[in-house]
């Protein structure tokens, strides 16, 4: 049976800690017991551990032996700001796809009250990501950056920088990554833009662009701004493999 993995709130020597909301829902609602095995991830290692001590917001373990596992690609969403119900659908579903930094950008089309409220849900969208990244098993929650505008996600950088963007017709984000198909390119960062309801400006594409930017399309179909950013993020993280 796979063990359940949990992202450690603490970490001293070779114990770890899950302390509040984690605690309480491993101690209350799964019944955990002192002795039970988890894994555990602390700073990018997962560890296996066992259940030393356990109340109802604090629950240790004694961390044992290394689980090791090759290095992914280290994507980067620069997911422009919209709509925030489907805006934390799509961190949640990025996240547990494997996207290792999500940077919230005001687009120029971004409503101007969600742009305003963005910044008080940093703390939510963190919290989105890090529960995605537990239950999907990954060693570390994605960062989730504090809001950039535009100008500053073009500065992003990346070995590979990709803006989907729906006046591209001719080249497509697949035919974008087949210049990354040699082993060299495959463990390399890349950072991928998302742009908000409406699409990104002509003139942000030329900011971009300007700044070295490849632009590629999902195809011709106009895609909802969530949907665009999880089958980006799985195109891409599936031609990395």
């Amino acid at each position: 049976m796979t063990r359940r993995r949990w992202i450690a709130d603490e970490v001293q020597g070779n114990r770890a800690t899950l302390v509040g909301a984690h605690a309480d829902h491993l101690s209350r609602v799964l019944r955990a017991r002192v002795g039970q095995e988890f894994d555990i991830a602390a700073n990018g290692i997962v560890r296996r551990a066992r259940i030393s001590a356990i109340s109802s917001d604090r629950v240790e373990f004694e961390v044992g032996e290394e689980i090791t596992a090759p290095p992914p690609l280290q994507l980067t969403l620069a997911l422009s700001i919209f709509k925030f119900d489907r805006m934390e659908w799509a961190i949640e579903k990025c996240t547990e796809l494997g996207v290792s930094r999500i940077v919230p950008v005001f687009a120029r089309r971004t409503d101007r009250h969600l742009a305003a409220a963005a910044e008080k849900r940093r703390e939510r969208w963190q919290r989105i990501a890090r529960e995605a990244a537990e239950q999907s098993r990954r060693t570390i929650p994605p960062e989730v950056t504090v809001p950039c505008k535009s100008k500053e996600a073009a500065a992003l950088e990346g070995h590979t920088r990709i803006l989907l963007a729906e006046s591209e017709v001719e080249l497509t984000l697949k035919d974008a990554l087949h210049g990354r198909s040699s082993a060299n390119d495959k463990g390399k960062d890349m950072v991928l833009a998302i742009g908000p309801e409406g699409g990104w400006t002509g003139e942000e594409e030329k900011l971009f662009q300007g700044s070295g930017w490849i632009s590629a399309s999902l195809g011709p179909t106009i895609l909802r701004a969530e949907t665009a950013a999880i089958a980006a993020t799985a195109i891409v993280l599936a031609e990395s493999q």
